[in-house]
């Protein structure tokens, strides 16, 4: 049959990425505590396309994410960026993964058991020039006012809010990106706010966290702070953002606040553009 994405366009504009998005596709992800865990993810795939190509061949992009689907990582994401690039003949190669990634959480002092949604990103992209990975997470905290308890006579306005921690790892063997586990970025969030959010609390767990948000007040800023000074630590991370951003329980207005370090002299490619 006559392929005509390979025929040739004579308007000598080269795309910077074509492809696909809004794919819905079950994956599977590396899970710390328990090896593997299954997920469905929102996947956008895309490849540079050269000015002599009329289109590019939107089935391959789903091919190779059936075949990859089993598993998804730092580790096999390149194969799947090469992957892309070598069937559909391109420069760069692009993959984003949005999934939803639950971990289980004991409340602190009933020890009632339940699973919480991180809301994660797994990005990938590469060209002749070099190759890029990232991983994100979504941390929901509580947070209490630093102000607000300094002038008040009782009590202080809090709020639940979230984190988004974006990391880039440094190279390991093989030149691939160390491990990070998004149970480890989770954890650098909960820390980093007033205190942490369960899904299922009695009551003697909801004294303990209304009085562990009390004792530890923080304003956003505090928040995306303690986050880097804690990963900062971590001698895999290369490069990271932290924002945290706070649903004012008495403010008509979000509160927000950002940080991106790089690590000094560290090789990282930051970004493709």
């Amino acid at each position: 049959m006559e392929d005509v994405q390979a025929s040739a366009d004579d308007r000598d504009l080269p795309i910077d990425l074509v492809g696909v998005s809004g794919l819905r596709y079950p994956v599977t992800v590396r899970d710390k505590a328990h090896n593997r865990q299954k997920t469905v993810a929102e996947i956008s795939l895309s490849v540079s396309l050269p000015h002599h190509f009329k289109g590019t061949h939107m089935s391959r992009f789903i091919e190779v994410v059936h075949e990859h689907r089993d598993q998804v990582d730092m580790e096999t994401l390149p194969l799947v960026i090469k992957t892309l690039r070598e069937r559909l003949e391109a420069e760069r190669a692009r993959v984003e993964m949005r999934f939803p990634y639950f971990i289980e959480k004991r409340a602190p002092i009933s020890g009632a058991i339940s699973l919480m949604s991180y809301a994660c990103l797994f990005m990938a992209q590469a060209d002749g020039d070099g190759d890029d990975f990232l991983v994100g997470v979504r941390v929901p905290v509580s947070t209490l006012c630093p102000c607000s308890k300094a002038i008040s006579d009782r009590g202080a306005h809090n709020q639940r809010g979230y984190i988004d921690i974006d990391v880039r790892s440094e190279r390991g063997a093989g030149g691939l990106p160390r491990m990070i586990w998004i149970e480890e970025l989770a954890a650098a969030g909960e820390r980093a706010g007033s205190a942490p959010v369960f899904p299922l609390l009695k009551r003697e767990d909801e004294r303990e966290l209304t009085m562990r948000a009390y004792d530890n007040p923080a304003f956003v800023e505090d928040v995306v702070r303690r986050v880097v000074t804690d990963l900062q630590k971590d001698g895999r991370v290369a490069w990271l953002k932290a924002r945290a951003e706070t649903m004012e329980s008495i403010h008509d207005h979000n509160a927000f606040a950002m940080i991106v370090w790089k690590r000094p002299a560290s090789p990282v490619v930051e970004e493709i553009r």
